[in-house]
């Protein structure tokens, strides 16, 4: 397993995939440490949660330059990112107490309640596009509910994988209640098939959560699945433009585009497309691409070669279907230039597919309900935005969204306060809030009457 700077090629470190029986090993020490760490009280969890928060504030610099050398994020938003990190750790060590008291529910029974217990070992698997925030975002709930958790993190991304290890232990955690695991998904199957393994959360993949999926299903295991996004980025003809367009480039071109809550359909009103463009590709040639570790960088590599070449296929087939080039367009390495689409239709693939890579499609609509057709029209379900001067009118309109999420004059995010996640192909279940720590806790009806 290689961790590459995609920046520059260059090798940096190897790292030894684990042997089945030290993986065995693991599963086996997991348990045991789970029979203990259940029965902690909430305040030394918080506690522990709370030196993990601290240690990501102290260390931000450090862990987002690995963040940088080993995906190639610019280094102001990998430092965000550990910040963001540390915020939902903050979180909930404060409000994992309150999600998980007992409800006491008024029935025939002299006392009944829901209780809120641990599972056991949760298995996460995590991607590499937010090497930091993926994994706490999972962790920090997952182990506040008591449950002992194992981490297969992507290949690419395994220096990561180790400081984070580094932190929880280093926060006092007790041993063996978070173990990172070196390992290929090759070998996610036989985690799965064992008992030990209760549960299993994946960000990932369409095609990485269909096979966790049918495998946790084979074993009747709960799983959580967040996958791609084809965000749509509404524009009605009231909107504030240049707030619009200041808003859109953020939201398609964070993190080079390789955000599955990236904006990556921008839906146009027709009557102010010809502004929205023109502002849009002026804001795109002000970006700056080049090193992720010098401040000034917008647009760092794409995490790979291949993930660049795999963007450059579907643009030049997009084009070859009759979208316009505005600006952009071409690849050298891994990097990709930020790319303005225009005359995008259904049935292209920056239209039907999701683009991990700063490509922006636009596409106009006359009407709202025209808008709201062409937003739904694709297989994914993780979020919308809308742009607009008249709230109470989008409003009607909310419920017509098929997606998880709706946000009304702002970019499509992670927020530890709200629950996040899809519907469709973008996966099921929900991270984050009060809904993210009850994913994987037994739910327990308790109904006592006296004789």
């Amino acid at each position: 397993m290689k961790s590459t700077n995609p920046y520059n090629n260059q090798h940096i470190r190897e790292f030894e995939e684990f042997s089945d029986e030290k993986l065995m090993d693991i599963l086996s020490a997991s348990a045991d440490a789970f029979a203990k760490w259940r029965l902690t009280e909430m305040e030394s969890r918080s506690a522990l949660m709370g030196n993990v928060s601290r240690l990501l504030r102290e260390n931000k610099d450090v862990y987002g330059k690995a963040i940088s050398s080993e995906m190639g994020k610019p280094i102001g938003e990998a430092i965000a990112e550990v910040e963001k990190c540390a915020w939902v750790c903050d979180y909930y060590a404060e409000n994992a107490a309150s999600f998980l008291a007992p409800e006491t529910i008024q029935t025939d029974a002299d006392q009944s309640y829901v209780s809120f217990e641990p599972l056991g070992t949760i298995l996460g698997i995590m991607p590499w596009n937010f090497p930091f925030w993926q994994v706490f975002r999972f962790v920090a709930p997952t182990l506040m509910a008591g449950n002992t958790v194992l981490l297969k993190h992507a290949s690419n991304v395994q220096i990561c994988a180790e400081l984070i290890e580094n932190i929880i232990n280093k926060a006092g955690f007790p041993p063996n209640v978070y173990r990172n695991l070196v390992i290929g998904s090759a070998k996610v199957g036989k985690l799965l098939d064992n008992e030990i393994v209760k549960a299993v959360s994946l960000t990932g993949s369409e095609l990485a959560g269909q096979k966790v999926a049918e495998n946790a299903g084979r074993n009747i295991k709960k799983s959580l699945l967040e996958l791609g996004g084809s965000n749509a980025f509404i524009v009605l003809e009231d909107a504030d433009l240049r707030k619009a367009v200041e808003t859109g480039i953020n939201a398609r071109m964070q993190n080079a585009g390789q955000s599955c809550i990236a904006a990556k359909r921008f839906i146009v009103h027709r009557n102010v497309s010809e502004k929205f463009i023109e502002l849009f590709e002026k804001a795109i040639k002000e970006l700056k691409s080049g090193n992720p570790m010098d401040p000034d960088t917008n647009i760092g590599p794409l995490a790979s070669i291949e993930q660049a070449v795999i963007l450059a296929e579907q643009v030049d087939k997009s084009i070859k279907m009759g979208a316009r080039l505005i600006c952009g367009g071409k690849r050298n390495a891994a990097f990709y230039e930020p790319t303005l689409l225009v005359d995008v239709k259904p049935g292209m693939p920056v239209f039907d597919e999701e683009l991990f890579g700063p490509v922006a499609p636009l596409i106009t609509f006359s009407t709202i309900e025209e808008a709201v057709t062409l937003a739904n029209h694709r297989k994914f379900g993780l979020g919308v935005s809308v742009f607009t001067s008249d709230i109470e009118n989008v409003r009607k309109i909310i419920p017509q969204f098929e997606d998880g999420a709706v946000f009304i004059n702002s970019l499509v995010k992670s927020d530890p306060r709200l629950p996040f996640g899809g519907t469709k192909m973008s996966g099921y279940g929900r991270e984050l809030s009060l809904q993210g720590i009850r994913e994987f806790v037994n739910i327990k009806t308790v109904f006592i009457k006296k004789l």
